[in-house]
C-alpha cells in the first residue's frame, strides 16, 4: 500500500477516534418537573412557569431555561433557585439596566434574553451554570389581559420542555363574574392522541382545564418526538351577557367595565379597500390578495356601500362613487378584482387621499366609514416622507372616519402604519406571509364587518385615573374594556353612563355597582383588579406616547415607565436585569418591537449547539474541541439539479489535512489544498484569529458564470455574464436604492440589499429564509437568527456555523459565504479609497428554479447585430443600443478592471428598476 494513502488512513482514524462520543452518553440534564398554571379573573390571566431541572453529572454544567409567551404579555417576575438560594430578575428603567449590561459586556458576560417568535408568541431564554449532581429551579411569572375578537376569548400556553418529563402538568383556572358561556380546548395539544390527558370542569362561574400527559403521550402526539411535546394549548371561551349595560367588576379600589352589547341593529357600512399593487406585491402576495378580496366582497351586505382602490406609482378606481353592493356591482367589482396585476413603485399618500375623498363624496346618515389599506412597503414615489403623508391623512380624515391599515410582510414599516392608524382613530395589523395570508386578511376584516355602535363615551361618577373612555366604533364579536380607580372610599356605588349611536340614533346605557361587591377571587392574586388596571394603562400610555412630541411625549414616557416600574411589566420602557450566581454575570431582558427582535449587541451566543468566548473583538474564536470546521470554505455541497457557480482559482478537487504544527500562519493569509482526485463533502478548513485588513479567503471555479457586481459613476454597476459570449453585459442602478437582490419564493429564499447614499456598494445585505433564518450583513457587524440560535459577530472574527436547516455560513476576516438551500452567495468587505462597503457575489443557483430580482438573470445572451461606432446587441428578441465600458469588478479582492457592454437596465431585465425597490431589506 502506498505511504501517503496510509498516512490519509490513519490520520482519518485518528480523527475518528478522538472527535467520536462515547458508545454509551451519560445522562445530562433531567428536566424532573415542568409546570405551567395559569388563572384568569375578568379576563386578566397570570400565568407561572416552573422548571425543576438536575444535573446528572459529576460535574458542573450549564443549564438553559427556555419557554415561549404571548406577545401580548408582559413578564413581570423572574427567579432562578439554586442550593436553597434564590436569584430574581429586576425591572429596571433601560437606560440603567444599559449600565449594568454594559458593565457585564466588557467581562464577556451577558446576553439578551428575549426575542420575537413567529405570529403571536415571544421566546424567553437564559441558562446558569449549575454544580455537579445539583438542581435548580427556573419560575417565570406573566401577565396579560384576553381580548375579545369574533366573540370569544384566547388563552394561548406553549409548551416546549425539549425533553420528556416525569411531572409535567398544565393547570388553568378561569373564574368570571357572569358566567361562562362555552369554552373549547385546541391547539396541537389537542389532537387525539392527546386527549384522555385533557380534562375540563365547568360550575357556573369557573371552569378548569388540566393536561397532564404521561411519558409516553409526550412522544407519540402529533407534533411530538424524541425531545418531547412541542406545541400549543389554546383555550377559548366567552361569558354569559344577559346585561346589556355590560358587566361592572369592583375589587380592592379599582374596577373594571366589560361592555359588549350584542342585540342590536347593524350598522350599513361605507368601507373603501385601498390595495397596494406595486412591484413588491407580485407572486403569492398578490394572488392571495386577490383571493381575500373575492371572499370579502362576498361577504358584503346588500346595504352596504363600498369602493376599491388599487395603487402602484398611479391610482386607478374601481368607480369613482362608493356604490351598493348588489349583485350585479359585486360581481363587476369581482373581475376588477381578478385581474389587478402587480408592477411599479409605490405611492401610497395618494392612493390614501384618493379613499378619504371617496367617503367624502358619499356622506350618509346612520352608516359607519371604515378605510383599509394594505400594503407590503414603505412609500417609494409621489410623497415618500411618512410626517408629510400622516398629517395630510390626518388633515383629510379630520378623525371623521377610522383607517385600519394592514401590513404585509416584514419588509413594510409597521410602525409608520402603526402610528398613522392610530392617529386616526384605527389599529394596524400584520398580515404573514405564509400560506394562509388570504385568511388572515379575510379574519381581519371579518373583526370589523360588523359596526354596532358609533361614537360612545363611558362616563363614571366617583373614580379618577380613567384609561380611554371613548372609541369611535363598537363591532360585533370585539369588547369595550375601562378600568379606573375608586377616589372616594366612602361611596357605597359606582354610576356608569354610555352614550352611543345606532343607526343615527342616540342610545344610553346606565348601570351602577356596589363598591363593596368584592370579586370572590382566590387570595394570591387578590390585587388582579389592581394589576389589570395598571396593564391597560400602560398599553395605552405607549400607543398614546407614539402620537406626542416634546414635552406631551415625554411626560406620557414618564408615567408609563412609572408604573412599569412599579408593577415591575418588561415593557418597552424597561428591562429585567437578572444576576447570576457566577461572578455577577449579568442578562438584560428587553420587550421586543413588533417584527422585530431585541438586537441587543451581544457578546456570545447562547445557543446550544456553540458559543463565542469573551475576549476582545480581534481575538475571539469559536470555541470547539476540534481544530478544523465542518464545512467546505465556500461551496455549498453540490446537490442534483444544481449549477455551482464561483469565480477565481482553477478548481482544487481534493485537500490534505495539516497538522497543527504545519498549519499556516494568518499572515500566511491562504488556506493550503492541493489538487487531486474528488473533492470530499465536508473538507476541514482552519479558524484563525484575523488581524487588520487580512483578506482570508479560499479561491474555488466550477463554472465562470459569476453574476458579477462593480460599480459606475454614482451608481451600482452590474455585470452580468452572457452564454456563448466573451464581453459580459453591464448595466446601472442609481443610488440610493434598497433592492430585491435574489428571490425565490417557491424555495422560501430572499436576498436584499440597501446600497449607500453617496458612495458606490451596499451598506447592508440581508437573507431570509424559510421564514425562520434572517442574516442581517452590515460593514460593522453580521448578525444571525433562527429559532435556536443568536449570533451576533463583527468582522474580523473567523466563524463556522455548522448545517443547520440547510443553512451554512463560514465567516472570514474580509468575506462571508451564505449557503441556503439550493442558493450560495459571498459577500465581501472591501476596504478602499476612503469607504467601507459590501458586494455580493451569487455562487450557486438552483437548475430549475425561476429565480427573480436583480441577479435573477443568471442566464441571458445576446448577439451582436450591428458593428459600427454606435453597436447593436439582439437582447432577448429586442434591438438594444450598447456602450462598450469600462469599470471594477468588487466580486474578488484583487478588484481588476473589467470591460463590458452597457445596456439600459430595463431593456436587460424587462421590468422597471420600481419593480425590484423594497421598502425594507
Amino acid at each position: 500500500m502506498d505511504r501517503g494513502v496510509l498516512r490519509v488512513i490513519l490520520l482519518a482514524v485518528f480523527l475518528i477516534s478522538a472527535t467520536s462520543d462515547p458508545v454509551k452518553k451519560k445522562p445530562k440534564v433531567d428536566i424532573y418537573s415542568f409546570n405551567i398554571n395559569s388563572t384568569v379573573t375578568s379576563r386578566y390571566a397570570t400565568t407561572i412557569i416552573t422548571s425543576r431541572v438536575a444535573n446528572r453529572l459529576n460535574e458542573s454544567q450549564e443549564i438553559f431555561f427556555e419557554v415561549k409567551i404571548p406577545k401580548n404579555a408582559f413578564i413581570s417576575k423572574f427567579r432562578m433557585t439554586i442550593d436553597g438560594k434564590s436569584y430574581d430578575g429586576v425591572v429596571k428603567e433601560k437606560a440603567d439596566a444599559q449600565q449594568q449590561y454594559s458593565q457585564a459586556v466588557s467581562r464577556g458576560q451577558s446576553a439578551g434574553l428575549i426575542k420575537s417568535v413567529g405570529r403571536t408568541l415571544e421566546e424567553f431564554k437564559t441558562s446558569v451554570n449549575v454544580a455537579a449532581l445539583s438542581k435548580v429551579t427556573f419560575e417565570l411569572t406573566y401577565e396579560e389581559l384576553l381580548t375579545r375578537r369574533l366573540g370569544k376569548y384566547e388563552l394561548l400556553i406553549n409548551a416546549q420542555p425539549m425533553q420528556t418529563v416525569a411531572d409535567f402538568k398544565i393547570n388553568v383556572h378561569i373564574h368570571e363574574k357572569p358566567g361562562i358561556s362555552f369554552l373549547e380546548v385546541k391547539g396541537d395539544l389537542s389532537t387525539n392522541d392527546l386527549a384522555n390527558a385533557i380534562k375540563t370542569t365547568r360550575a357556573d362561574k369557573d371552569a378548569w382545564v388540566t393536561f397532564f400527559p404521561t411519558r409516553d403521550q409526550q412522544r407519540s402526539c402529533k407534533n411530538c418526538d424524541k425531545n418531547g411535546l412541542k406545541g400549543d394549548l389554546l383555550i377559548t371561551y366567552d361569558v354569559e351577557r344577559q346585561n346589556p349595560n355590560g358587566e361592572m367588576t369592583v375589587s380592592n379600589g379599582y374596577f373594571v367595565h366589560n361592555f359588549a352589547p350584542s342585540s342590536l341593529p347593524r350598522i350599513s357600512k361605507n368601507v373603501v379597500f385601498i390595495i397596494d399593487r406595486s412591484g413588491s406585491m407580485r407572486g403569492k402576495k398578490i394572488e392571495q390578495t386577490r383571493l381575500a378580496l373575492l371572499r370579502i366582497l362576498s361577504d358584503l351586505s346588500e346595504d352596504d356601500h363600498f369602493g376599491l382602490i388599487t395603487f402602484d406609482h398611479q391610482i386607478e378606481l374601481w368607480k369613482r362613487e362608493l356604490l351598493k353592493a348588489t349583485e350585479a356591482n359585486l360581481d363587476d367589482a369581482k373581475s376588477f378584482v381578478k385581474n389587478i396585476e402587480d408592477h411599479g413603485s409605490t405611492d401610497i399618500n395618494a392612493a390614501v387621499l384618493e379613499g378619504v375623498k371617496m367617503i367624502n363624496r358619499h356622506p350618509q346618515e346612520g352608516t359607519a366609514s371604515i378605510l383599509i389599506l394594505l400594503t407590503d412597503g414603505d412609500p417609494t414615489t409621489g410623497e415618500t416622507n411618512t410626517e408629510r403623508i400622516m398629517s395630510n391623512v390626518r388633515k383629510a380624515i379630520e378623525s371623521k372616519f377610522p383607517l385600519y391599515c394592514l401590513g404585509f410582510g416584514y419588509d413594510v414599516n409597521f410602525d409608520f402604519l402603526t402610528k398613522m392608524s392610530l392617529e386616526n382613530n384605527g389599529v394596524a395589523r400584520r398580515i404573514y406571509e405564509d400560506s394562509d395570508a388570504d385568511l388572515q386578511l379575510q379574519g381581519f376584516y371579518d373583526e370589523v364587518a360588523v359596526p354596532l355602535l358609533t361614537d360612545i363615551q363611558l362616563n363614571y361618577i366617583g373614580v379618577s385615573n380613567l384609561t380611554q373612555n371613548n372609541f369611535a366604533l363598537y363591532f360585533n364579536g370585539s369588547e369595550i374594556v375601562v378600568s379606573g380607580q375608586i377616589t372616594d372610599n366612602n361611596v357605597e356605588s359606582i354610576s356608569t353612563e354610555v352614550i352611543a349611536i345606532s343607526k343615527g340614533n342616540k342610545v344610553t346605557y346606565h348601570d351602577a355597582v356596589i363598591t363593596k361587591d368584592v370579586t370572590d377571587v382566590l387570595s394570591e392574586h387578590e390585587d388582579f383588579m389592581e394589576r389589570l388596571w395598571a396593564y391597560l394603562t400602560v398599553k395605552q400610555l405607549l400607543d398614546k406616547q407614539v402620537l406626542l412630541e416634546g414635552a406631551e411625549q415625554e411626560a406620557v414616557k414618564n408615567e408609563s415607565l412609572k408604573l412599569s416600574l412599579k408593577y415591575q411589566f418588561v415593557t418597552p420602557l424597561t428591562s429585567m436585569v437578572v444576576t447570576k450566581p457566577q461572578e455577577g454575570d449579568v442578562e438584560i431582558a428587553d420587550k421586543p418591537k413588533e417584527g422585530k427582535e431585541s438586537h441587543r449587541p451581544s457578546v456570545s451566543s447562547t445557543s446550544r449547539s456553540h458559543k463565542i468566548l469573551s475576549g476582545t473583538p480581534s481575538r475571539r474564536v469559536m470555541s470547539s474541541s476540534r481544530a478544523v470546521s465542518d464545512r467546505p470554505p465556500i461551496l455549498h455541497k453540490l446537490s442534483r439539479g444544481s449549477h455551482m457557480i464561483h469565480s477565481g482559482a482553477p478548481l482544487l478537487t481534493s485537500y490534505n489535512v495539516l497538522s497543527s504544527s504545519h498549519r499556516p500562519a494568518v499572515s500566511d493569509r491562504t488556506a493550503v489544498f492541493q489538487s487531486k482526485g474528488d473533492v470530499p463533502s465536508d473538507p476541514p478548513i482552519w479558524t484563525g484569529v484575523c488581524k487588520e485588513d487580512d483578506i482570508l479567503f479560499y479561491s474555488q471555479r466550477v463554472v465562470d458564470h459569476t453574476f458579477r457586481f462593480a460599480a459606475g459613476y454614482n451608481s451600482n454597476r452590474f455585470l452580468l455574464p452572457a452564454d456563448g459570449q466573451s464581453k459580459p453585459l453591464c448595466f446601472d442602478v442609481l443610488l440610493h436604492h434598497k433592492l430585491r437582490l435574489l428571490e425565490d419564493s417557491s424555495r422560501e429564499f430572499y436576498m436584499n440589499g440597501e446600497s449607500q447614499t453617496t458612495k458606490t456598494g451596499f451598506s447592508k445585505i440581508a437573507f431570509h429564509y424559510k421564514k425562520t433564518h434572517n442574516l442581517t450583513i452590515t460593514t460593522n457587524s453580521i448578525s444571525y437568527r433562527n429559532d435556536k440560535d443568536n449570533v451576533d459577530l463583527l468582522w474580523g472574527e473567523n466563524f463556522t456555523l455548522p448545517n443547520t436547516d440547510g443553512v451554512d455560513l463560514i465567516i472570514t476576516c474580509n468575506k462571508i459565504n451564505v449557503s441556503m438551500g439550493d442558493f450560495s452567495v459571498s459577500v465581501l468587505l472591501h476596504k478602499n479609497d476612503g469607504g467601507v462597503y459590501l458586494w455580493p457575489a451569487v455562487q450557486l443557483y438552483p437548475q430549475d428554479g425561476s429565480p427573480t430580482g436583480i441577479f435573477g438573470k443568471y442566464n441571458i445572451s445576446y448577439e451582436k447585430t450591428q458593428e459600427s461606432n454606435n453597436p447593436t446587441l439582439k437582447i432577448m428578441d429586442k434591438n438594444v443600443n450598447a456602450t462598450w465600458a469600462h469599470v471594477k469588478d468588487f466580486t474578488k479582492h484583487s478588484i481588476p478592471n473589467v470591460r463590458c457592454w452597457l445596456v439600459p437596465f430595463d431593456d436587460v431585465m424587462n421590468r422597471k428598476i420600481s419593480d425590484f425597490i423594497v421598502p425594507q431589506i
